[in-house]
């Protein structure tokens, strides 16, 4: 009886929403029984849904999928056409619909609840080419609110979302935690709305087909932010054999450097004896080595910024002693997400990260070295550069007369002067010829003018 009455298209929209509280409020089996018989009946012989407006469409559809999940433990999946929209239960599918797929954590978003779960992107017999399958979603108020307040208006009119309802696809495999990845020839609608995909990679090699890099999308932009209206998303995609793909839908907050800066910080600081032990691990001697390592040196400067490091940290999965500045690191990734060690250029998530304590005590006590050396024991010392002592030539007269006048000005004898460095031997032209020409320009000025007869 509800759903006849709010079929017929003269049914105003608050009555609508009224039958469809009241069946969302309690479950009832027979009221379910009667949905499944009057679907049975009516939606599976009707080929359009014109009659009725968009809105009323996609509520009948969120109250429809509602009920059968409670009946049979499984979701209708909606299928469409450019002609009309008609509501077909599926067959069984393989893969399920919704498999046991987990999706890797990202450091910058904060999971707030989940919207759709991992839903699989099944092939269909009838289209070879390119399959479409629709979801549907709708927000609860108190999720409107939170992406509404943490609204920000930036320059040029555009808006941007703390807090953002977040699309992500993914292989539909089950043996570890899952990273962005799109499939082939993707299109995304949301609300009948194109969404723009980011653009392709740069191929590695010659001949090789371009790939999107895998990174969730922020659909808030197009999204309806209203609880009394669902919204739509529709995907298209190219098959590919022997690929299963995953989609699903998040509600996020966005983080910032400073922040995930802070929770590093709050994991606490590795012991520098960890550090020590290391040391002495490394710069054991190997007796089946001829060559044998006595110490390592290591540098204080960032290999990021080329400037002291401030938080110096490193991945525990890297086998090197070599730190990197924290905050640089953790800005770049927010930018451009790669997490690979500049050290070793292996991954370094934000998970296996790690401040290390010994080299904060280490620039705590020496604030004008950027080199140090470790030694066997575990103990280190400075790298302080030599300074080079430089002999500034006397200006007195020479003391050698000879044929060698490149020695004027100086007061080394020929031996002397060819066993100084090339550099410094420069430096000693250079000051007698300048010499030279200031003398010659005093004796100019002092010759006598004479006066023409």
């Amino acid at each position: 009886m509800l759903l006849g009455f709010f079929w017929h298209k003269k049914a105003v929209l608050l009555n609508f929403s009224c039958g469809i509280c009241m069946l969302k409020s309690g479950y009832s089996l027979a009221v379910g029984v009667i949905i499944k018989e009057l679907y049975d009946q009516s939606f599976s012989k009707i080929t359009t849904m014109v009659l009725l407006p968009e809105s009323y469409c996609c509520c009948l559809l969120v109250a429809v999928n509602h009920y059968f999940s409670l009946l049979t433990g499984e979701n209708v999946v909606w299928h469409h056409t450019e002609a009309s929209m008609s509501l077909q239960q599926p067959a069984p599918l393989i893969p399920p619909v919704h498999p046991d797929v987990q999706m890797k954590p990202l450091p910058f978003y904060d999971v707030l609840d989940v919207l759709i779960k991992p839903s699989s992107l099944g092939a269909s017999t009838a289209q070879r080419y390119h399959q479409e399958k629709y979801f549907i979603f709708a927000l609860t108020p108190q999720q409107v609110r939170e992406v509404c307040i943490s609204r920000d208006f930036l320059p040029g009119g555009r808006r941007d979302y703390m807090v953002q309802i977040q699309l992500r696809f993914c292989l539909s495999e089950t043996s570890c935690p899952q990273e962005d990845n799109y499939p082939n020839s993707l299109c995304v609608k949301v609300n009948g709305k194109l969404f723009p995909l980011p653009g392709y990679a740069p191929p590695p090699k010659n001949g090789v087909e371009q790939k999107r890099p895998g990174k969730p999308l922020n659909i808030t932009s197009l999204v309806r932010l209203s609880s009394a209206v669902p919204n739509q998303i529709s995907v298209t995609w190219a098959p590919e054999i022997g690929k299963t793909y995953s989609m699903s839908v998040y509600l996020v907050r966005q983080l910032t450097s400073p922040l995930l800066l802070q929770r590093l910080r709050m994991k606490g600081i590795r012991n520098p004896d960890h550090s020590r032990a290391l040391i002495k691990e490394k710069l054991t001697a190997d007796p089946d080595s001829e060559i044998a390592t006595t110490s390592l040196r290591v540098s204080l400067m960032c290999p990021l910024g080329k400037m002291r490091l401030t938080v110096p940290c490193r991945a525990v999965t890297c086998s090197h002693l070599q730190c990197f500045d924290a905050a640089l690191y953790l800005q770049m990734n927010e930018k451009k997400p790669t997490w690979i060690c500049p050290v070793c250029d292996k991954k370094a998530a934000y998970e296996s990260l790690i401040i290390d304590g010994l080299f904060l005590e280490i620039l705590n006590d020496c604030s004008d070295v950027d080199e140090i050396k470790f030694q066997e024991d575990g103990t280190w010392c400075p790298m302080r550069p030599k300074k080079d002592s430089v002999k500034v030539p006397s200006q007195s007269l020479p003391k050698i007369e000879s044929k060698h006048k490149y020695l004027a000005g100086t007061q080394l004898t020929k031996a002397e002067l060819e066993a100084q460095p090339l550099p410094q031997i420069r430096k000693l032209v250079f000051l007698m010829v300048t010499k030279a020409m200031s003398t010659a320009r005093v004796s100019v000025r002092k010759q006598p003018q004479v006066s023409p007869k």
